[in-house]
């Protein structure tokens, strides 16, 4: 039983629990103006935070401390409980004298912990011949471990062992083999200057001890791999961020396979809770299992009617909201602590943080697994999916009310009602963001659309008014918080994923479907010791929902032509961070790489793609969404920009293609993503699916200026549509429905687009991908309920037909899937990226978990480049001879690790 008073803190629960209930979650009120870090690191129990006497206060974000980037430390003290610094590893207490300049280079980017353990005293000038041999045996079995370690990380990643401790600066006499063998092992006690009378038991004493100590310190690296999983990868977090010409900064270490890049830190923002389970996961499962930091922060209490009970059993139940509010959020904490731990009942921390808003959120944090945290800001809901509700996040945004009051649920450490203005939320979503710091953004669909015939919401207006909450949010967050790091944006479709074809394979929507009866409760054993209750049973007697477990699907950043090449097989590579387009440039096909550059203009959506003009330059394609001075101003349209000359660094100014939705109201701003190309005579054409799930386009006239967005027809279109041009230079459009592939195609080069076609595909899932081959143009897609890719060649003479339609396999997933030349790479179960080099080679499987999707490209007639955004917002490439028995190169980071713009 919950108390209605403030309870008092005690450690939590072990994470593995002893048969029987589990008591109540240790609830905390915590002062410090600071949300939890969340840390890869072992488990702790954190001290417990002062409590205040007096009234909370509200958020002064002015007044927080700087938060240094989350790391995992392999000892470390931890001295208050949430939100507070964490002091350097034991290991770095001993301050070694500076480095000799051999090291400098090395000893900057790759020392560890352990390289300051201990600090030796300067050789004497008397060091003998014999005291000479000793550091060069002592060298030989540095390098052991390190050049091991070089080989999994790359060149410019020394190895941990290799610097297991620092050593002051030699003397003069100290020969320069000497200087690069100094002290790691050699001088790792302190003590006299070896004589001339040093025998040679002695000597081998002296050898002994040296292989003893590069044996410790190779243990103690390897403890602290270990213990700071992803960020020891040397290649990767020692780039040379730090240093004043970073932005100019070429490649970093590949990343070796079986290697895994650094991880990122991912948020996601929903409106209820269940709606990361239903519509975030496999995504979500993949970021918890791999071990990635991962906050989930939920908008609304979700109380609804207050019914905690299925359909049967609803009208004898009696209605409490806040009791409900917390069955669900009991619910939540037991499928993350199963994806977590595989244990429902693991141990949560549970306190208050104020909120940057003026008022409170509870947050959690799993004590297992402290980098994965909860947030719940615990607003109103709507309880209804479309209806006029004023006090929902509906209302607020579009004014009928001021403010939206807080609904706390029964077992709550927030005790101190409160309400928010439309921009107190927003503040409240900017917070949150600063103090967890993300490289992905995960959120739902803010344009998601109506039905055709009832001009309902395709979805709950809490999912994609929270979604532009999060839009308002994310851009105040880019705009005005300066040191941190870049972030990539990912949105996710809702309801209508129960419309289309299953994109999961049979095990992964079993594990979804897992996750929901967890948090459905279905066994009705009370493991959290609560008398609201376990989970939600309103969705007890069909956790699965309307088909949602068998389905994700991206609402944006999901066409695969953001990659491209140039006629001096240069690479670039335009993907959208921080609400702007970011480019990566690689002069020549050896040249280094630079960026992210971010070009001017704010508001980008994800997701862009790049066509090559007729004269060589490369044109950017993309949505913005702009606000405007009222609620109804809200705006999604197709903008461009063209590069100033080929191979130029340079792009114009973006122009504004519009949109051929008349106002938001009509179909919420629900357009696709534009798909663009160039037929035989040089003429740029631009498509998108509109809101009535039909093709329009607007086509690019002799003079540069543009048509008026024409229709094209076809019904039931979902995605957004793909194009490419045949060996003729004829166009074709291609577009998935629920049942089938439609298609269009011109009969010549130059001519009007005909009309739309039917296939006679099977269904498919989305999204679809195209490109110009073998005289016509091939189409993958993937099977549904499988997962598996299938490709189909299109033709245009006498009429649009589909030729060969092959099942070529893989390794299930879901999503885009690239094709250049003859590797096919696409997202594979388990959120890595999965390859195909070469039809009938087995696929493989690469350690990159992304944002969005793959893009590939040729780079002149013998090279297939291939590329991705990881989770942590940074650009990493691949490449592959478009031949025979070919195999991918290791996976190349582009430029310093992610840190800040």
């Amino acid at each position: 039983m919950h108390p209605q008073g403030p309870q008092q803190p005690h450690l939590p629960p072990q994470a593995t629990h002893a048969q029987g209930p589990q008591q109540p979650y240790d609830v905390q009120q915590h002062q410090a103006h600071a949300f939890p870090r969340p840390q890869a690191q072992p488990p702790h129990v954190p001290h417990r935070a002062a409590h205040a006497q007096g009234p909370q206060q509200p958020y002064d974000f002015q007044q927080q401390a700087q938060i240094p980037e989350p790391r995992t430390p392999g000892d470390a003290h931890h001295t208050t409980a949430y939100g507070s610094r964490v002091t350097e590893p034991a290991a770095e207490a001993t301050p070694a004298p500076a480095e000799s300049a051999p090291q400098a280079g090395r000893g900057r980017r790759a020392a560890g912990p352990a390289a300051e353990a201990t600090a030796g005293p300067t050789p004497t000038a008397p060091e003998t011949r014999r005291g000479r041999k000793a550091a060069r045996a002592a060298r030989k079995t540095e390098r052991e471990p390190a050049e091991y370690a070089q080989q999994a990380r790359g060149r410019r990643a020394a190895g941990p062992a290799a610097e297991a401790t620092a050593g002051p600066a030699p003397t003069a006499p100290e020969t320069r083999r000497g200087r690069r063998a100094a002290g790691p092992t050699g001088r790792a006690t302190a003590g006299p200057a070896p004589t001339a009378l040093e025998t040679r038991r002695g000597r081998h004493r002296w050898a002994g001890l040296v292989k003893a100590v590069a044996l410790c310190a190779a243990t103690a690296a390897a403890g602290m791999l270990v213990l700071r999983g992803n960020a020891a990868l040397d290649g990767l977090d020692r780039s040379p961020a730090s240093a004043p010409d970073a932005s100019a900064a070429t490649a970093a270490a590949p990343v070796a396979a079986g290697s895994v890049p650094d991880p990122g830190r991912v948020v996601q923002i929903i409106a209820h809770p269940d709606d990361d389970l239903y519509f975030m996961n496999p995504d979500l499962r993949y970021s918890i299992s791999a071990g990635h930091p991962v906050t989930s922060v939920y908008l609304t209490a979700g109380e609804a009617d207050g019914v905690n009970a299925a359909p049967a059993k609803g009208a004898t139940t009696a209605p409490n909201k806040p009791a409900y509010a917390e069955a669900r959020q009991n619910g939540i904490r037991a499928a993350y602590a199963k994806m977590a731990t595989g244990d429902r009942t693991s141990a949560w921390k549970r306190t208050v943080v104020p909120t940057k808003g003026g008022g409170h959120a509870e947050v959690d944090v799993l004590v297992a697994k402290p980098q994965v945290n909860l947030v719940w800001l615990q607003l109103r809901e709507a309880g209804h999916g479309y209806a006029d509700v004023p006090d929902s996040l509906h209302g607020l945004w579009n004014g009928k009310v001021a403010r939206l009051e807080s609904m706390l649920s029964s077992g709550t450490p927030v005790k101190q009602g409160f309400a928010y203005s439309k921009d107190q939320v927003v503040q409240t979503l900017v917070g949150v963001l600063e103090q967890y710091r993300p490289t992905t953004i995960r959120f739902q669909d803010p344009t998601p659309g109506r039905y055709p015939d009832t001009k309902q919401y395709t979805d709950h207006q809490d999912h994609f008014y929270g979604a532009r909450f999060v839009q308002m949010a994310t851009a105040a967050y880019a705009k005005d918080v300066k040191d941190r790091p870049h972030f990539a944006v990912q949105n996710y479709v809702g309801y209508v994923n129960g419309s289309l074809p299953s994109a999961l394979d049979p095990q992964e929507a079993k594990e979804k479907l897992d996750s929901l009866d967890t948090y459905a409760w279905l066994d009705r054993q009370n493991h959290c010791g609560s008398d609201a209750g376990c989970g939600d049973l309103k969705i007890s007697d069909q956790p699965a929902g309307n088909r949602w477990t068998d389905s994700i699907n991206y609402a944006r950043g999901t066409g695969t032509n953001w990659l491209t090449s140039d006629k001096d097989h240069g690479l670039w590579a335009f993907k959208v961070l921080d609400g702007q387009v970011a480019v990566w440039h690689r002069p020549g096909p050896v040249g280094p790489w630079r960026g992210p550059d971010l070009l001017p203009g704010t508001g980008m959506d994800p997701g862009v793609t790049a066509v090559t003009l007729k004269d060589g330059r490369i044109a950017v394609f993309g949505t913005r969404t702009s606000f405007g001075a009222r609620p109804t101003d809200y705006k999604r349209e197709v903008v461009h920009t063209v590069q100033q000359a080929p191979g130029a660094d340079a792009f114009g100014e973006w122009q504004s293609l519009g949109t051929p939705e008349t106002s938001d109201e009509t179909w919420t701003s629900d357009i696709s993503a534009p798909a663009v190309s160039v037929d035989g005579t040089g003429q740029l054409a631009a498509y998108v699916r509109d809101g009535s799930y039909s093709l329009r386009g607007r086509l690019q006239r002799p003079d540069g200026g543009w048509g008026p967005w024409e229709k094209h027809g076809g019904e039931d279109l979902h995605g957004a549509p793909v194009t490419a041009t045949d060996g003729a230079g004829r166009r074709m459009v291609l577009a998935a429905t629920s049942k089938t592939v439609v298609g269009w195609a011109q009969p010549k080069a130059g001519a009007p687009l005909g009309r739309v076609t039917a296939t006679g595909l099977p269904d498919t899932t989305l999204p679809l991908t195209v490109e110009g081959r073998e005289g016509g143009v091939r189409l993958w897609f993937r099977k549904p309920g499988s997962g598996n890719v299938r490709t189909a060649l299109m033709t245009a003479d006498d009429g649009l037909k589909v030729n060969n339609m092959t099942d070529l396999g893989g390794l299930n997933g879901f999503g885009s899937v690239t094709a250049s030349g003859h590797v096919l790479a696409g997202r594979a179960a388990g959120g890595q990226l999965g390859a195909e080099v070469g039809p009938g080679r087995p696929w493989g499987r690469s350690p990159l978990m992304f944002v969005g999707a793959p893009s590939s490209t040729m780079t002149g007639k013998n090279m297939v480049s291939l590329a991705v955004v990881g989770l942590d917002a940074r650009l990493y490439v691949t490449s592959s001879a478009d031949a025979p028995n070919a195999y991918l190169a290791p996976w190349q980071p582009v430029g310093p690790r992610n840190a800040r713009p």
